[in-house]
């Protein structure tokens, strides 16, 4: 009796681990394209964000070399004219991996000489992982029926 008690106790919690991260997705910022100069579209974080529903406890992962780019977190009044010395913060090294803490509007650039002028920007807009919202992605919504399914077991060996 014991160790079905131990096994359901282990079940349990890998389940409220998984439910805790269920939602947490890692954004790869500008996709296989990296964070670098856009060259052609100028507007390419903007239309990468497009279709993304950022929500609390996502994390921005920026792929670039360091010494080449940086990323820096800034003001919605810095960012519109690419006013680059005036960061919230900034990250040197790459990649660099941003979690998303807080609801609102997020803006980042790059500082090295001219790139953010020239679209190496991103705003996104992060919502609170408690609405009607859905999760990112449908494998998300599968990754997130896991922790009932390891409850579900839990129960049955507690029984």
């Amino acid at each position: 009796m014991a160790r079905k008690n131990s096994m359901a106790a282990v079940f349990v919690v890998l389940a409220a681990t998984l439910l805790q991260s269920s939602y947490a997705t890692n954004y790869t910022v500008g996709d296989s394209t990296g964070w670098r100069v856009p060259t052609g579209n100028i507007n390419l974080y903007d239309d990468w964000a497009d279709n993304k529903n950022f929500m609390v406890g996502d994390v921005l992962v920026f792929n670039f070399a360091t010494g080449s780019h940086d990323v820096a977190e800034v003001t919605e009044t810095v960012y519109d004219p690419c006013n680059t010395t005036n960061t919230i913060y900034n990250v040197t090294t790459g990649p660099a991996s941003i979690p998303l803490n807080t609801t609102g509007d997020h803006y980042f650039i790059c500082t090295f000489g001219s790139h953010c002028s020239e679209g190496q920007k991103l705003k996104v807009e992060v919502h609170n992982g408690t609405g009607t919202s859905s999760p990112p992605s449908s494998a998300s919504s599968l990754v997130a029926t896991l922790p009932l399914v390891f409850m579900s077991i839990a129960l049955a060996l507690l029984c």
